[in-house]
């Protein structure tokens, strides 16, 4: 399959959960960023093509706020190598800026190294 990612990926070393932001309903948890999208685990498959309001906890090391709300389109999806939970990619859509850099600091200090 040929790889259509821009944007280098970027595995966690630390799990955030990721919650509904409407009914505070847990979605999943943050498995790899990047600028343009994200990819969670969860124990239910997400309905695809499906735009999600979402919330992600943050910690103190990231923001001085508790949690992110953002909105996302679910892209794809597939079951994780543990066969009872599920992998989906996420598209970010019409981010701030404000969350931007939020995002940007979460790889920068969640993100595996390259080197």
């Amino acid at each position: 399959m040929q790889e259509r990612r821009k944007v280098k990926r970027r595995y966690l070393l630390f799990y955030s959960r990721v919650f509904n932001a409407l009914t505070l309903d847990l979605i999943g948890h943050l498995v790899d960023i990047t600028s343009g999208g994200a990819m969670l685990i969860s124990e239910e498959p997400i309905n695809l093509n499906t735009i999600y309001e979402l919330r992600l906890e943050l910690t103190k090391e990231v923001s001085d706020k508790p949690y992110l709300d953002f909105s996302v389109k679910s892209m794809w999806g597939r079951p994780d190598i543990d066969p009872h939970y599920y992998d989906t990619g996420f598209q970010f859509i019409n981010t701030s800026l404000a969350d931007d850099q939020t995002i940007q600091k979460i790889i920068e200090v969640y993100g595996f190294r390259d080197n």
